[in-house]
């Protein structure tokens, strides 16, 4: 997973970018529309990421997911959501 800062906030601090591979993210679906992946819970590795950073799931050179980080757990897993844009496919359990 790739971190990089993206813009100030207003808080102060930077916003930053999490990239990742579809192939080496572990996620569950939380939500879904049409098939796809809307909310996902994720396996986060990097203690740097706040809730307001970005989440982007690549595919190659294609976008699969873009959605901003809502929650982070202390379990070590987060949230992120993407209503629009989605191309995960949902695991549904």
């Amino acid at each position: 997973m790739l971190i990089s800062p993206f813009a100030k906030a207003a808080q102060g601090r930077l916003v930053s970018t999490l990239c990742t591979e579809l192939g080496e993210l572990e996620f569950q679906t939380l939500e879904h529309s049409n098939g796809m992946a809307t909310v996902i819970r994720f396996r986060l590795h990097n203690d740097a990421v706040r809730m307001g950073d970005t989440l982007v799931v690549l595919e190659g050179a294609e976008i699969r997911f873009h959605g901003l980080i809502s929650s982070i757990q202390a379990d070590g897993w987060a949230v992120a959501a993407d209503r629009r844009g989605s191309k995960i496919a949902a695991l549904i359990q």
